[in-house]
């Protein structure tokens, strides 16, 4: 049964899977509530400890977990990144992964029940530990950036997960006590030094202070806004130069094709009224945070670079209220040097 799963994966272009036991993870534990008496969990992460250990509320007699790896990276379309970039993320110029993914594990979810088992569909919004599971199951390793990395895809790659109550998997063969020792990583630390607010580094990971985190706050200070590095959704900068990625194959996840638009000119992000940010932004992978966090990165980019931005002023406090604290820095920054 475990074969023809994999097979069916295959078959949907998937190559990159693993499976574990269904199980509390408790070695966890002590790891988590560190984070949090440290307040480095943030707004987006399960307050529940036990939801995040105990991935049994989701299914109560559930055996498996099955851990997928859906590459995204086009090359061609993505190779020209890193020297003409507008601000957005390689993974947010394509279609919502949310909807890709869910696509995809429904298909297998409905193939799993015609072979005599239940199971279930988990893609990111939900609490499980996504990283550590495909960890585990062998789908990568967790690199010193804290992001998954595959051999085959890199760490360009989202991850969707299945439940089943289908007896698949083998014991876990790898620990958490291991993950620290980075092995496959090796003597490379390139990833220290591209991470322009230092949120990785030798001594501790900060996830607070990552510019991918801040670019999809609500509201952000005048500091955050000067670390954003023309950052207007997500940051790659520690993904753009790992070994691993620089030898990254392609995806076969047609959906996953880059969309041309949004390379389009900042300008256009800033000026985006709710038919642009509908019928484009909206389905994309950062779409989800609305379109006004968007359009305040968008701003805080232009103003970076030195372009008037009052002209974007219009009907929302909001963006006003960032138009407005822009110009007054701006205006600050040029008598400091007058």
């Amino acid at each position: 049964m475990k074969q023809k799963i994999i097979e069916f994966c295959q078959s949907l272009g998937l190559d990159t899977i693993g499976m574990i036991p269904c199980r509390r993870f408790e070695e966890l534990q002590g790891f988590l509530m560190e984070r949090q008496k440290k307040n480095l969990q943030n707004e987006f992460e399960e307050s529940d400890m036990e939801k995040r250990i105990n991935p049994m509320h989701y299914m109560e007699n559930g055996k498996t977990i099955l851990s997928i790896a859906f590459p995204y990276y086009y090359e061609g379309e993505d190779s020209c990144w890193q020297s003409d970039s507008n601000g957005f993320s390689i993974y947010t110029r394509r279609l919502d992964y949310h909807r890709v993914v869910r696509g995809y594990l429904d298909k297998i979810c409905a193939f799993i029940e015609s072979q005599g088992g239940n199971a279930i569909p988990l893609v990111d919004s939900n609490t499980l530990p996504e990283r550590y599971i495909a960890y585990l199951a062998g789908v990568g390793f967790i690199g010193r950036n804290n992001m998954i990395i595959t051999e085959k895809y890199g760490s360009y790659v989202f991850l969707g997960e299945i439940i089943t109550d289908l007896e698949l998997a083998s014991s876990d063969k790898r620990h958490f006590e291991q993950i620290g020792d980075y092995v496959e990583c090796g003597e490379c630390r390139i990833c220290y030094g591209e991470c322009p607010s230092k949120s990785i580094n030798a001594h501790k990971i900060t996830p607070n202070i990552c510019l991918s985190y801040i670019t999809q706050k609500k509201e952000i200070s005048e500091q955050e806004m000067s670390l954003l590095k023309g950052n207007v959704f997500g940051c790659d900068f520690c993904q753009l130069k790992c070994p691993y990625n620089l030898r990254a194959e392609q995806s076969r996840v047609k959906e996953f094709a880059q969309l041309a638009y949004m390379n389009g000119e900042m300008a256009e992000f800033a000026a985006m009224d709710n038919k642009f940010f509908k019928e484009k932004v909206s389905m994309t992978s950062c779409g989800w945070r609305g379109k006004n966090v968007i359009k305040r990165n968008a701003l805080i980019h232009l103003a970076d670079k030195g372009e008037d931005i009052t002209k974007y002023k219009g009907d929302s406090a909001y963006i006003n209220g960032y138009i407005e604290q822009l110009t007054n820095k701006g205006i600050k920054k040029k008598q400091r040097f007058q």
